[in-house]
């Protein structure tokens, strides 16, 4: 079997220019969760029809992500419970480019979602134009946020010939509580995330039903904070928990 880099550069690169077209901030997201040996034979089959996003020979990129919520988890809560409308916030680091942004993801009740950001260089509050950004966008009081958690990751992103959606590959998932600091890395746990406008047509689909990865859920802030913080109410999240230490008990 060929390793990830070697399935990877086997691939025909897409530029960020190229992907323009593909931003898909107003989008339909199904996450599926999987291990390294699917992920290999899912890159396989796979290889033919996607693109894979290269910036300066670079195919597999370091992400590093801290995420906030209120100071009583109200963004916690409201996943937690299943409510429709819900809302997170984070400051995302592209390592490579050395870009930082600010984002809002909203999800709404019909299963959409809708990501707004803005460039920032800190993640300092007190910052008018941050504070600006997130009263125009969050329901909730910027003066009770606070930083709960942070991550790293790998990210790997194809996208279908038609250009169509994208599908994202997070890999080496990191989670450090900055409440707790309990830190959980995840070995082999593979989050596959297909993003795309409305139903259209997927290739990926019927290769991920092949190699029996389902659509679930997977919140990296959520499962972070409730794997890392034993204070936190679990209720919807043991089922969602029990799954991933089960699929990675699988695959050893």
């Amino acid at each position: 079997m060929s390793t990830m880099e070697e399935l990877l550069q086997q691939m025909q690169p897409i530029t960020l220019e190229q992907m323009s077209s593909v931003k898909l901030m107003n989008r339909t997201d199904t996450k599926f969760v999987t291990t390294m040996p699917r992920l290999l034979l899912l890159l396989e089959m796979a290889r033919q029809d996607y693109f894979v996003q290269d910036i300066d020979g670079e195919r597999n990129m370091l992400y590093d992500t801290t995420y906030f919520d209120t100071d009583n988890f109200a963004m916690y809560s409201e996943h937690q419970h299943g409510h429709a409308n819900r809302q997170k916030i984070r400051f995302r680091t592209y390592v490579s480019s050395h870009l930082q942004f600010m984002e809002i993801k909203t999800k709404n009740n019909h299963g959409r979602t809708k990501k707004k950001r803005i460039e920032v260089t800190d993640m300092d509050l007190k910052d008018s134009v941050k504070r600006d950004f997130i009263a125009q966008r969050l329901r909730f009081d910027v003066d009770t946020l606070q930083p709960h958690m942070h991550n790293f990751f790998h990210r790997v992103t194809l996208v279908n010939s038609a250009k169509t959606e994208r599908l994202t590959i997070d890999t080496q998932l990191e989670f450090n509580n900055l409440l707790t600091g309990i830190r959980r890395e995840m070995g082999e746990l593979v989050i596959v995330e297909l993003k795309r406008d409305g139903l259209v047509p997927s290739p990926i689909l019927e290769m991920l039903r092949q190699l029996h990865i389902h659509p679930h859920g997977f919140s990296k802030y959520c499962m972070g904070a409730a794997m890392t913080n034993p204070s936190l109410p679990l209720n919807r999240f043991k089922e969602k928990l029990r799954y991933v230490e089960k699929t990675l008990t699988i695959e050893h």
